[in-house]
């Protein structure tokens, strides 16, 4: 019998600028491993402002120059029902991570929100400091790029391509009992 597999959605404001590039690499990435029917990955805003919209033009863009695809994408919103479905929630910044923890006061759901940089090596010290009590201010957000130019959208692209590195070492630890093999 295989494992349920694990559900993973990722969480901005209007899901079409930073959410979306964490499904599209995070799904790139497990179907690259081969284990896309293992590893279930979505997206999804906190905000109703695009429902229905393709990611913003500049995210298509960051993500074409790097090879994804990220045409098939379509924003929508996050619901609190959906949280006892989802095995990971990971929040893009702490704003983020605040709303989701505000739609439940169920521990294991709460526990199932986490902020995206938390999987970043670059923030290895910031998100034990994190996980220690300690106040990491914004240094574990991934900034909105929303108001900015292509730079920033190929810099926050950078931050989710090595957030969803260390992301995937999580899951195929979590997988682990599970006929996977990493091809790093």
């Amino acid at each position: 019998m295989a494992p349920a597999p694990i559900r993973v959605c990722f969480v901005c404001s209007g899901n079409i600028c930073r959410s979306p590039m964490g499904e599209v690499v995070l799904g790139a990435m497990v179907e690259e491993q081969g284990i896309d029917d293992l590893v279930l990955v979505t997206s999804a805003g906190t905000g109703d402002w695009h429902i229905g919209e393709r990611a913003d033009s500049r995210t298509l863009l960051a993500l074409s120059a790097r090879g994804y695809d990220g045409l098939p994408h379509r924003a929508r919103l996050f619901e609190p029902s959906w949280l006892p479905d989802l095995d990971l929630v990971l929040a893009l910044d702490r704003g983020h991570q605040r709303t989701l923890l505000g739609w439940t006061d169920d521990q294991d759901d709460r526990a199932k929100v986490r902020l995206l940089r938390t999987f970043d090596p670059a923030a290895a010290d910031l998100s034990a400091l994190l996980r220690a009590g300690g106040d990491v201010g914004r240094s574990l957000d991934v900034p909105d790029p929303y108001y900015s130019d292509l730079d920033a959208f190929d810099s926050v692209l950078e931050q989710v391509e090595r957030s969803c590195a260390g992301l995937l070492d999580h899951l195929l630890e979590r997988l682990a009992g599970a006929p996977v093999q990493a091809v790093r």
